[in-house]
């Protein structure tokens, strides 16, 4: 039998769908290891490079507290790995009739004058596949290139943001990354939003594309552009060899590894051995980072944030920090991720708008990166963003952020 699509007529989820979830999600969990459900098309979105569905967090964790980790020794079944978020598969697309919007974004940008609300309207709906579908449609049905028109038609980063949406998850990552290394420095932030704390199965789709679109490899490029140290970090990122989310935790391991990270920072006077801190941080996964943090804390009376920050400084301190954050509480991270966009002196808008919309694409965990941010900085995130945003700029992240 032909599986159903999920899309209903319009192509969009019912009214409500994405409603406001607890932080951390109070969803049932099934049992230990056990894949991902499938069975329709597309299959389930998967949270942004993250575990699937019902891995991360667990049910029932107390609101604020960051997930709590499996059992040492659990069930060691494994299921096959992680597949790639939605929309980090080339030439997928989702089998709705994007017509309508399609006619919609040319007449708000064929006339005299623009009409940035239809734009706001139709591109902030779609999730990646679906745009797949919109952008296709209103390239062949006009005969135009809805990039193109969106550049000549929009400005500053309202118009920023609408490529980033058009452009898809990864072909945004991608873009991304070109423009972190391209030119005079590497803006190192866009590294780490990018390439970090990633599934494996993203991270093989980020350098397969990036390879198609500049017929370099993306290990090359990155090679060519770090310090000695940092390439190394980033080397072992970019193998996507990190241990799966379905991986069971061990009490040996943990407790190899937290011996490990001592030896290598505070517990040697011979120097910070930085290969063996970023072997652990890069290789191991969400649920692992979880345990070893856990576990450094309750041998050492420290935490292990405090310690990295003590012993690395610029590029590597920070990526370490990302990851370590990452693997203890996604949500908060990036909330955090968000909040260091805004706070200070100006906004760093490059790095709000590639934030925001990274995840706007799994509205489920943006619920739960709402949540974080409620309860960490006590307001909301759009009342946040209205402060330091305005025009069609900020109602475009408004948007985004409130479906």
């Amino acid at each position: 039998m032909q599986n159903q699509s999920p899309y209903p007529p319009g192509g969009y989820p019912p009214q409500g769908q994405y409603q406001q979830q607890p932080y951390p999600p109070q969803q049932q969990q099934g049992p230990y290891g056990s894949p991902a459900p499938y069975g329709g098309y597309p299959p389930p979105q998967q949270p942004y490079g993250a575990p699937p569905p019902g891995q991360y967090p667990p049910p029932g964790a107390p609101y604020g507290q960051p997930p709590q980790q499996q059992p040492y020794g659990a069930p060691g079944q494994y299921s096959q790995s992680a597949p790639p978020s939605l929309g980090y598969v080339p030439g997928q697309s989702a089998p709705v009739d994007m017509t309508g919007e399609a006619t919609a974004l040319r007449d708000a940008m064929k006339r005299f004058g623009t009409n940035e609300a239809t734009l706001i309207r139709v591109l902030s709906r779609p999730d990646p596949l679906q745009m797949v579908t919109l952008r296709r449609t209103f390239d062949q049905r006009f005969n135009r290139h809805l990039l193109k028109d969106i550049d000549k038609e929009t400005s500053g980063y309202f118009r920023e943001g609408l490529m980033a949406l058009v452009r898809g998850p990864l072909e945004e990552d991608v873009y991304l990354l070109n423009k972190a290394i391209a030119g005079l420095g590497t803006k190192e932030s866009l590294l780490n939003d990018v390439l970090l704390a990633r599934s494996n199965a993203d991270l093989h789709a980020i350098k397969a594309a990036y390879h198609h679109a500049h017929g370099r490899t993306l290990e090359a490029d990155v090679r060519g552009d770090l310090s000695l140290k940092t390439e190394q970090l980033f080397a072992m990122v970019l193998a996507g060899t990190r241990a799966d989310e379905t991986a069971p935790v061990y009490p040996q391991q943990v407790d190899a590894d937290v011996a490990a990270l001592h030896q290598a920072t505070e517990g040697t006077k011979l120097g910070t051995d930085q290969a063996t801190v970023c072997s652990v941080l890069s290789q191991r996964s969400d649920g692992q980072i979880r345990a070893i943090a856990q576990a450094y804390h309750a041998r050492y009376h420290r935490e292990l944030a405090h310690v990295i920050a003590a012993q690395f400084s610029g590029h590597m301190k920070d990526a370490l920090l990302r990851m370590l954050a990452c693997g203890v509480d996604r949500a908060k991270a990036d909330a955090q991720a968000l909040e260091d966009a805004m706070k200070g002196p100006g906004t760093k808008d490059v790095w709000l708008v590639s934030r925001v919309v990274r995840l706007h694409w799994d509205r489920q965990h943006l619920q739960q990166v709402k949540g974080a941010y409620r309860h960490f900085h006590r307001r909301e995130l759009s009342q946040r963003i209205r402060g330091e945003t305005n025009g069609d700029y900020q109602r475009l992240m408004v948007a985004l952020v409130e479906q």
